[in-house]
C-alpha cells in the first residue's frame, strides 16, 4: 500500500540536512511548525504554506509534495504520521532527524 502526501519541513539548527541559513532553535522550530498547522486548520492552500515555510529545498519546486510512497520509504514517525492520517487532514507537527514535518495526506 503507498500514500500520497505534501509536507511543509521546519527545520532547526543541527538537524540532518538543514540549510546553513537556518539558525532557529528546535523549539522555535516547533513553534514555526505549529503556526503552519493552525493556518492549515483554518482553511490556508496548504501548497502555499509549503511555498512560504518550508525548509526543503524541493518544496519550492514541488509545492511539498513527496510524491507516493510506500512506508518503508520515508523516515518511520513520518510514514507513521502519513499512513494513520485520513486522505485530506493534516497532522500535528512531526519530529524526524531533519526538522518537523507537517503533513497533509492526499491520497
Amino acid at each position: 500500500m503507498s500514500v500520497a502526501a505534501q509536507h511543509v519541513l521546519v527545520a532547526y539548527r543541527g538537524a540532518d540536512g538543514a540549510p546553513k541559513t537556518v539558525v532557529r532553535s528546535r523549539a522555535e522550530a516547533l513553534k514555526r511548525a505549529e503556526e503552519v498547522l493552525a493556518k492549515a486548520k483554518s482553511g490556508a492552500d496548504f501548497t502555499a504554506l509549503a511555498s512560504e515555510y518550508s525548509d526543503d529545498p524541493s518544496a519550492k519546486e514541488r509545492a511539498g509534495s513527496v510524491g507516493k510512497f510506500t512506508r518503508d520509504k520515508m523516515a518511520k514517525p513520518f510514514s507513521d504520521a502519513a499512513f494513520a492520517l485520513p486522505v485530506g487532514s493534516v497532522s500535528e507537527p512531526v519530529e524526524t532527524k531533519y526538522g518537523f514535518h507537517v503533513i497533509k495526506r492526499n491520497q
